[in-house]
Formats: C-alpha cells, sequence, structure tokens
C-alpha cells in the first residue's frame, strides 16, 4: 500500500503504508483511515511532533525498524532507513504548507 502526503505548497510525499501509518500516529491521526487532513491550524504541531520523534530516533541511534519495504530496495541500499531520515520530506512538506497556510492531506 501507498499513502500520498499533497499540499498545493509543495510537491507529494510519497510513503509505503506501514511508515506512512507510523507517521500518522506521530502526529496523532488515526493511521487506519485511507484519507484525512492536517489542517493549518494543526500544523505546528503535527511539525513539533515529527520533530521531537526524529530528535529521539537521532538519539537513540537506533533504525526505526520500519523497513519491511527492505526487499524492494535497490541493490546496496538494503540498509535500514531511520524514522528521522523518513519523517524529514514529510516535516519539509508541512513546513511549506503552514508559511503558505495550505492544510496537507493524504489518500
Amino acid at each position: 500500500m501507498i499513502i500520498t502526503f499533497k499540499s498545493r505548497a509543495a510537491g507529494d510525499v510519497i510513503m509505503f503504508g506501514n511508515v506512512a501509518q507510523r507517521m500518522l500516529e506521530i502526529i496523532g491521526k488515526d493511521k487506519d483511515d485511507p484519507k484525512g487532513i492536517v489542517t493549518v491550524e494543526q500544523l505546528p504541531g503535527a511539525i513539533a511532533a515529527l520533530r521531537a520523534a526524529m530528535a529521539g530516533d537521532k538519539k537513540s541511534g537506533e533504525p526505526s525498524g520500519q523497513d519491511d519495504d527492505k526487499e524492494d530496495a535497490p541493490r546496496g541500499m538494503e540498509g535500514q532507513v531511520s524514522l528521522w531520515q523518513r519523517a524529514a520530506p514529510l516535516v519539509e512538506l508541512m513546513q511549506y504548507s503552514l508559511k503558505e497556510s495550505q492544510p496537507v492531506i493524504w489518500e
């Protein structure tokens, strides 16, 4: 399953379902909703929650364990990807969205 985060303020962020569901959990959204929205008013809290999770992940030095898509990785790229690496594009999308007063939706 693929989930796409969209905003009129920036390009789409596409994630595998298990990774996107983890991001939704972090920002306090129902991970089982196939579609949803992060309103402009909710963006500061969502950004803060993702940044806190990213900081905790960097501190621990442990991979996120969310590498179910490892078999789809190109040869030589089989290493685990950390939560902070996965969350960074979504945080960037949310920052642009906040700056432009645009919501972020996912589907």
